[in-house]
């Protein structure tokens, strides 16, 4: 971090001070599915999860990842002026295939001019050794980042929120990716039912203490046609405020290492999927709001964090 008004880690810095430019990622649907939802684990996907997987849609649309990739490019570098680019494997799990599979995906985007490195979402129960071997592969020539859905710290609500796994499998997909060059980052969802602010700043200071290179950031939203729109229809679940939100994301920041990249602090839904709240869609104003309270409260990344 770096600058009076840069009070936490966050992600264009960070690709800044690695490559010397602008960098940014662009969202790549592979297809791929998930155990969660094609019968492995479960047909019914977390409590959250939309059909697409939060995915683009791209790949219904018969786009490969270099048209995916191409067209990316063209938006971000007239928008932002990006230079580089990373490759993010955003929809379901995306090392959830046969090896060989995984490998052409993967070779593809990065064949493509100005990729600089790959970002990977997946879960921990969807990392076994052959293919952390392909990524630490990969991870000698380029930048890799493995991103592990974990949502919670809490084993009660990953099991309330359909995750299919504990923090012990987070745990150990973690320790299996350490010290191979890939770097690491957690998403966390804000919000979750039957979570008080007690648990979600507790799954700060469990992530604080596992040298995680990144983390994410989501608001819970309501999108429709999940078992989520149906509980919170039926009055069992309340959306947070945004005044609320932006004071758990301060207070989360605070605990954690200011090494850590904050890749994300706000989710980002799709307009005609949302049911609530509607204030989700005000992406420039939330993060706003959070940086103007971390401003007013004089604080910023890992300020009560324990640990370096």
């Amino acid at each position: 971090m770096t600058g009076p008004d840069q009070r936490y880690n966050d992600l264009n810095g960070y690709f800044r001070g690695l490559f010397g430019c602008r960098v940014h990622k662009i969202t790549v649907d592979a297809g791929l599915t998930c155990p969660n939802r094609d019968g492995t684990i479960s047909r019914n996907g977390c409590i959250y999860c939309n059909a697409s997987g939060s995915g683009s849609g791209a790949h219904l649309r018969g786009l490969s990842i270099t048209q995916q990739l191409e067209t990316g490019k063209n938006i971000l570098s007239r928008k932002y002026k990006a230079k580089k680019f990373i490759a993010y494997f955003q929809s379901f799990s995306n090392t959830y295939a046969p090896l060989d599979t995984l490998k052409g995906f993967y070779d593809e985007a990065l064949a493509v001019k100005d990729i600089a490195g790959l970002s990977i979402g997946t879960r921990p129960d969807c990392v076994d050794e052959p293919v952390l071997a392909l990524l630490q592969g990969y991870a000698r020539r380029c930048l890799v980042w493995l991103e592990y859905g974990l949502q919670s710290a809490h084993d009660s609500t990953l099991a309330f929120i359909q995750r299919g796994h504990d923090l012990q499998c987070f745990r150990n997909a973690v320790l299996r990716t350490q010290n191979r060059g890939i770097k690491i980052c957690a998403h966390v969802i804000l919000g979750l039912p039957r979570e008080t602010r007690r648990q979600m700043l507790e799954t700060a200071a469990v992530l604080s203490s596992m040298g995680l290179d990144g983390i994410k950031l989501h608001l819970l939203y309501v999108v429709k046609g999940t078992a989520l729109e149906t509980l919170f229809l039926s009055g069992g679940y309340v959306c947070l405020e945004q005044q609320e939100y932006v004071d758990l994301v301060c207070d989360f920041l605070e605990r954690i290492p200011a090494r850590i990249v904050i890749q994300r602090l706000t989710g980002d839904p799709h307009a005609g999927e949302l049911t609530a709240p509607a204030w989700a869609l005000k992406k420039t104003q939330t993060l706003a709001l959070i940086k103007d309270q971390l401003r007013r409260r004089d604080t910023w990344q890992g300020k009560l964090c324990v640990r370096p």
